[in-house]
């Protein structure tokens, strides 16, 4: 796949090539998308017929690139007689600002044209395409191009201008120029996305967004984004550089919801621009740290959402926390089941698990009054509508065969859970790390209902079944041959028995007994699972390892941030400063920006991490994932009103201090020196 530039704001992002081009690609989202659709599916600059070819490209911000550019192929005998920047900046909308110069010592007639198209495209219908059920109108008005798509109640439309007059025609706007010995031609031109509803209002507009914002507006926002967050001081200057990236990053996948109208954020470029409940979960865990007002708005967005009847089309229940929510096309008119889709079985429990966790960092006892209700229906989900065979274990099973998922673990690709042989078990299926989060979402519960629900009785009766669920996952799951946990149970009961990195959230989770949790450190970080980059998702010797495999044997920074989270809560400090350090030294190899996933491959065969050819980045969860892990080495824990600092930090990071943490004790600073990992 050719080089690929991104910028984005929130969930409306422009992808094109080292040109600044965009050519529709049946194999990678390219164009410009907002609220799941694609608003330019074409949009091609030409210089006298010829496409230009890139000398550089400068994309430091994440919203906006500069494209240096020059017509035909560049040579190192003949020199360019004119050339291109393009500086393309997004702010909700799409701006482009066109520069042609003339390095020549004659005057320069040209022919400047841009390929404009829309196919408002559904994001679902890129990675299965389909034909559209209503054609797209093509206006020419006024010197002005405009795309509107209509089917129904689903209203779309693109409209382009410039600032050069030019001539217009339905497929694009070409400019007859003149340029002046060391002159330059400018023009800039303008894309605007109308999202609209009834009576042809742009429903975005109620939330103040879908008008264009400027690159000064975009880097003020980011600078007190930035401002807001402790400060990183530390004599490994990579650390500081990814952990900038990281807060750039999360700040650039930022959106304002349609429902609550809150500010949430999106869950990865290109695919899962939208609320996602397991990743919003986990990005709001791993960056409390340092952005505690992410985690209200997300738990509200979710608390909107909940379910609160049975839908087998959206596989909806009441009391479950939503998996995703889309806005396309084929989710408004249900050939999907996106608005919203509930088939995740891990989001209810870790509903309430945040919702603890936030107020232990915080102190906002107010919000876990407000939550009251949604989380009690969390709670009651896991054991009424979340174990339907009544055995005490969180089990799933899509009811929707045609559309809905059939995993619904983090591990959601079809093969992800198999036996060691590679066999795919038969469904319901009961994954390990489920039947985790529902033990500590029992005594994190009992926790609220004591202290703030003024319930003892409900808190009593949540810890007995967290004993009783810890007690029977430890018998049942627990593979006396091999010594690890199961992947999953079957059906039937059966066990499962790959060796995975689900393993490390029971360490997480806290459900592992204590004496069995060598073991499981041990599998870890041993050479199966443990490439020296990081915990493969699978190990290697099962019969669907695959270093390239989505979730058979790639390597997820936010999986390996919470198997650290999970070795430091045993005491396992040393094997999580390893895990943490692999996963720091990673990240220099992707300038500071870890992708989705990466190769499984060891570490003793690369020199450098392999990537995954389709990884999203930037990607929330792997933006928390630093985070995540510099609380891991500081060994921040809150307890009462009190931070407690007990640092483990990697002897290649030296001295790290992180400044003015924020939480329930105001503001703290943490320091840490580097040690030897044994």
């Amino acid at each position: 796949m050719k080089d690929l530039f991104s910028i984005l704001d929130g969930n409306t992002f422009l992808v094109s090539d080292s040109a600044g081009d965009v050519d529709p690609s049946p194999a990678y989202p390219t164009g410009l998308f907002s609220y799941d659709t694609r608003f330019l599916s074409t949009w091609q600059l030409t210089v006298n017929g010829e496409r230009l070819n890139s000398l550089s490209v400068d994309n430091l911000r994440y919203y906006e690139t500069r494209y240096f550019l020059v017509p035909g192929e560049p040579t190192h005998y003949v020199d360019a007689k004119v050339s291109v920047i393009r500086h393309q900046t997004i702010g909700n909308s799409f701006v482009e600002k066109l520069a042609v110069l003339n390095h020549g010592e004659e005057d320069a007639d040209l022919v400047v044209r841009v390929e404009m198209g829309s196919d408002f495209a559904d994001i679902f219908e890129i990675k299965n395409p389909a034909r559209k059920r209503q054609a797209v109108a093509v206006v020419v008005e006024d010197e002005r191009l405009r795309f509107r798509y209509q089917r129904g109640p689903f209203e779309r439309e693109t409209l382009i201008t410039s600032t050069a007059t030019g001539g217009v025609d339905r497929g694009g706007m070409t400019f007859r120029i003149n340029v002046p010995v060391d002159g330059e031609w400018q023009t800039t031109l303008n894309v605007e996305t109308a999202v609209l509803g009834a009576r042809g209002r742009d429903f975005r507009e109620n939330i103040a967004i879908g008008h264009a914002r400027s690159p000064e507006q975009l880097q003020s926002a980011m600078d007190d984004w930035l401002a807001g967050a402790p400060r990183l001081d530390c004599e490994c200057s990579q650390l500081e550089a990814t952990y900038r990236r990281s807060l750039v990053d999360l700040s650039a996948l930022r959106y304002t919801g349609l429902s609550v109208r809150t500010e949430l954020v999106a869950a990865g470029l290109p695919w899962f621009m939208t609320l996602f409940g397991r990743d919003s979960i986990f990005t709001c865990l791993q960056t409390l740290p340092f952005t505690p007002q992410l985690i209200p708005a997300t738990l509200a967005a979710l608390a909107f959402g909940q379910g609160g009847r049975l839908d087998d089309f959206r596989d909806e229940e009441p009391g479950k926390i939503l998996h995703e929510i889309r806005y396309g096309e084929s989710a408004g008119f249900e050939e999907q089941p996106h608005s919203p889709y509930y088939g995740a079985a891990d989001t209810t429990p870790l509903f309430v698990i945040l919702l603890d966790e936030y107020e232990r960092w915080t102190g906002d006892s107010t919000l876990v009054r407000i939550l009251e209700y949604e989380a009690r229906a969390a709670l009651h989900w896991i054991d009424e509508y979340g174990d339907p065979l009544g055995s005490g274990y969180i089990w799933y099973e899509t009811r929707n065969p045609d559309t809905g998922l059939i995993n619904q673990c983090w591990k959601d690709s079809w093969d992800s859970i198999s036996y060691r042989n590679g066999r795919i078990p038969s469904l319901p299926r009961a994954t390990c790390e489920l039947q985790g989060y529902a033990y500590d979402a029992k005594r994190r519960g009992a926790r609220l209902a004591r202290l703030f629900w003024n319930d003892p009785d409900y808190a009593e009766q949540l810890e007995r079944e967290a004993t009783e669920l810890k007690t029977r996952f430890n018998r049942d799951f627990w593979i006396g041959e091999g010594e690890y946990f199961a992947l999953a149970l079957d059906a039937e009961g059966g066990q499962v028995d790959a060796l995975s990195s689900n393993i490390g959230h029971l360490l997480w989770s806290g459900i592992v007994d204590e004496d069995r949790a060598p073991r499981v450190v041990e599998h870890l970080l041993g050479p199966r699972l443990f490439s020296g980059w990081g915990v493969r998702t699978l190990a290697t010797g099962c019969r669907r390892y695959n270093p390239l495999g989505y979730h058979v044997g790639t390597v997820w920074p936010f999986d390996n941030s919470v198997i650290a989270w999970g070795l430091l809560r045993y005491g396992y400090r040393s094997e999580a400063a390893t895990v943490c350090q692999a996963m720091f030294d990673a990240a220099e190899y992707f300038q500071g920006r870890l992708p989705e996933a990466f190769a499984g491959y060891a570490r003793s065969r690369t020199t450098y991490p392999v990537e995954y050819p389709t990884a999203c980045s930037p990607q929330a969860w792997s933006a928390g994932a630093p985070l995540l892990m510099l609380r891991v080495i500081l060994g921040l824990e809150p307890q009462g009103d009190h931070l407690i600092i007990n640092p483990w930090v990697p002897a290649a990071l030296g001295r790290v201090e992180l400044l003015d943490i924020p939480g329930r004790w105001g503001r703290i600073d943490a320091l840490g020196r580097g040690r030897r990992v044994r």
